[in-house]
């Protein structure tokens, strides 16, 4: 057994210390629960959608080295006093100048692992990554990170598990987009967030419907099941610049099946114990062995019709 965390939670924008302080007490809290791998969400230490309306000046003054920044350096003093796994996300400034929506994990050991989301549109000054992210652990399993769009695309997730990964970190910043499609997901009513200590009902609603935990069941309990992992879905919750998050912290199963989650409307943590022996008898990994990859080469060969990332996001 491996007990994991995801934890939802609303950052303040630009304000990488009182997210780091959120980040502190999940911490605590989840040490005093014996947690031994905790998520956090996508770009949770500098905020995350007020950055698509700052220049590149700005968001490089938001932006940190990895792993010698401030910041991974204090999720690295966390994980060592904590002897745990921790997942954060942060903007990174590489050493040749460019921007990533990074993803950093930090080891008990010193160890120190970043994920460049493959599919960065938050922003024109931000680049894409270029690579999968699966590594050992003490724990004796293979974790990988995909980042929120990442992990929409079946392709990466089936990568990410052919190049070993047991347990998928899955940090997003969803629920509640304004997604250009007429069946996806769609703005949630400001005023239901602003009103949810009077009027809890309606907010959890949203959270529960189309625009939350319903979009999210009709692809990414799919993507542990097809691929035998467990996946630890991190989310941001409430406000975010002009759009609600849903949250909807979640724990799944290689069989897709739901371990925890959580609803609330708020700050929350979820906890599970991943019992890695169902991996070798799951669905999803007896039926990848079975795989013929001589009938798929077309999908590694660009049809013309690719368009960018930011065009496919917005359009």
């Amino acid at each position: 057994m491996i007990r994991a965390a995801s934890v939802q939670f609303n950052h303040v924008p630009g304000d990488k210390e009182s997210n780091l302080e959120t980040i502190r007490n999940f911490c605590k809290e989840a040490a005093d629960r014996r947690v031994e791998i905790i998520a956090f969400p996508e770009m949770c230490i500098t905020g995350y959608w007020h950055v698509r309306k700052l220049n590149r000046e700005s968001i490089e003054g938001l932006s940190e080295k990895v792993p010698s920044g401030p910041s991974v350096q204090a999720l690295c003093e966390l994980a060592e006093k904590h002897q745990m796994i921790i997942g954060a996300g942060l903007i990174e400034c590489s050493e040749d100048g460019n921007l990533f929506n990074s993803y950093a994990v930090v080891h008990p050991n010193g160890q120190v692992n970043c994920h460049r989301k493959l599919h960065c549109f938050i922003s024109e000054h931000m680049s894409s990554g270029d690579d999968y992210t699966v590594f050992d652990s003490h724990l004796g399993h293979r974790i990988g990170i995909l980042t929120c769009y990442d992990n929409n695309l079946i392709e990466n997730v089936r990568m990410t598990t052919l190049k070993g990964a047991d347990i998928l970190l899955a940090p997003h910043q969803t629920g509640g987009c304004a997604s250009g499609s007429p069946h996806g997901m769609k703005v949630i009513d400001l005023k239901l967030w602003e009103n949810r200590f009077k009027d809890p009902e309606q907010i959890e609603k949203e959270f529960r419907g189309p625009n939350g935990r319903g979009w999210l069941m009709r692809w990414l309990p799919s993507r542990a099941h097809d691929n035998g992992i467990f996946i630890v879905f991190s989310n941001g919750v409430g406000l975010d610049d002009d759009e609600v998050r849903t949250g909807n912290a979640m724990i799944i199963d290689p069989y897709g099946r739901i371990l925890e989650e959580t609803w609330r409307v708020g700050d929350a943590m979820v906890v599970a114990d991943l019992d890695m022996d169902l991996l070798a008898t799951s669905s999803g990994r007896r039926w990848m062995r079975g795989r013929r990859p001589e009938l798929y080469r077309k999908i590694a060969i660009p049809s013309g019709d690719e368009i960018s990332v930011r065009e496919a996001r917005f359009s």
